[in-house]
């Protein structure tokens, strides 16, 4: 018999759920250290942070600043801030990574993902054939580089290329 592990998904089953109402996405920019949130990139109403149990290598998260569980609570320039965030996050993944697409989609609700009453976009980079026998067979995938090297290879770009649109 053969055995595949994920070790890496034990720390999210594992992990205490705050039962007082606590929400990492608005928790995370408060930490006061980017690198240890994994946060590559902040504009004014919305930040891109690297998701700790991704689909891919390089998964990204594009969220708002304020709590909402839906698109039309933000305003105008919320929507626009936080779209500018997703393709700033495409960027950063096509120069970082060369993927040769992406899968980009919003969890709308508690019920949308994770339990948590947020509104967040996904940015996952795709490599042709990327899907393989392990995450349809074995329900697990195969990430070839940790999350703080990815972060310190991401952040690097994002810093990069915000610098050269200031």
């Amino acid at each position: 018999m053969n055995h595949l592990h994920a070790y890496w998904r034990m720390e999210y089953i594992e992990a205490p759920r705050d039962q007082h109402g606590g929400n990492p996405f608005t928790d995370l920019p408060a930490l006061g250290d980017d690198a240890a949130a994994l946060i590559i990139h902040r504009s004014p109403l919305s930040y891109l942070v690297l998701n700790r149990y991704p689909y891919n290598a390089g998964h990204l998260l594009a969220v708002p600043f304020r709590q909402v569980a839906d698109l039309t609570e933000l305003d105008a320039a919320g929507r626009a801030d936080l779209m500018d965030e997703i393709i700033f996050g495409q960027e950063v993944l096509r120069t970082a990574l060369k993927p040769n697409g992406f899968n980009i989609g919003f969890n709308l609700g508690a019920a949308a993902g994770g339990s948590i009453t947020h509104l967040h976009a996904h940015i996952v980079p795709r490599w042709n054939g990327d899907t393989n026998f392990m995450p349809v067979i074995g329900q697990t995938r195969v990430l070839p580089q940790s999350l703080e090297a990815m972060y310190a290879r991401l952040k690097e770009y994002a810093d990069k290329l915000a610098a050269k649109k200031a």
